[in-house]
């Protein structure tokens, strides 16, 4: 099993800037593919980034593309998510997710994700 714990969402204004973390413990962190939904009030989940397990591949959204960093520390067991220019759009209840694989062939199919966390708040004021 692996639990999924996300961390340092809050309240920010357009054009800010927040860190989500991503704490995991339990088997094999470090041979999964790794990602972060989000859900808006209203809205589907959507994804917004995903990263191989070695790091070396990531993908991310459109509408986040320029914006948004994913990375991760394999020794430290976490997966980030770097958020800057932040605008009203992103507002949403952001989720680690964790793949069954090293690797993912479409990131956007949530059913490839088994792991997920509870979630972090963010909200971005106009």
């Amino acid at each position: 099993q692996v639990q999924l714990v996300e961390s340092g969402g809050g309240l920010v204004q357009s054009g800010g800037s927040l860190r989500l973390s991503c704490a995991a413990s339990g088997r094999s962190f470090s041979d999964r593919a790794m990602a972060w939904f989000r859900q808006a009030p209203g809205k589907e989940r959507e994804i917004v980034a995903a990263i191989t397990a070695n790091g070396y591949f990531t993908y991310y959204a459109n509408s986040v593309k320029g914006r948004f960093t994913i990375n991760r520390d394999n020794a430290k067991t976490a997966v980030y998510l770097q958020m800057n220019s932040l605008n009203p759009e992103d507002t949403a209840v952001y989720q680690c997710a964790g793949h069954s694989s090293t690797w993912y062939s479409d990131p956007t199919r949530t059913s490839s994700w088994p792991y997920w966390g509870q979630g972090t708040q963010v909200t971005v004021s106009s």
